[in-house]
């Protein structure tokens, strides 16, 4: 009986797991960009798909931006590369339903920037 609902407990226990799953298609709130969030060696890394920038769209295009996401507490934690200042932050992301918020973080996370997004496919 205690192996029965030990088994239970950890089957419960990986069920979030497995249904928070940040791969696919990922378009910007804002609507100023998606990424696509793949598997890249044991992680999950993070490329732009599309970009709208008047400026020079493609230049972009194909940049990896969060690199080295692995799971952690409440989410994924890893690297996020900001393509604006060349700069390389903390970075998490945390999953509610179809919505995801990616975060860039400095000084141990008590400075952080977020941004939200809805799966676009």
């Amino acid at each position: 009986m205690k192996r029965i609902a030990l088994t239970l407990a950890a089957i419960t226990l990986a069920i979030p797991a497995f249904a928070a799953d940040i791969t696919g298609e990922w378009k910007r709130t804002d609507g100023k960009s998606r990424i696509r969030m793949a598997p890249c060696g044991g992680a999950i890394c993070g490329t732009i798909s599309w970009l709208r920038d008047s400026n020079s769209p493609a230049a972009h295009v194909g940049q990896r931006v969060f690199f080295d996401l692995k799971p952690s507490e409440g989410g994924w934690a890893g690297s996020a590369f900001n393509p604006e200042d060349g700069k390389t932050y903390d970075g998490k992301v945390t999953l509610s339903g179809a919505a995801m918020t990616t975060s860039g973080c400095v000084l141990g996370g008590l400075i952080c920037k977020s941004v939200n997004w809805t799966r676009a496919n």
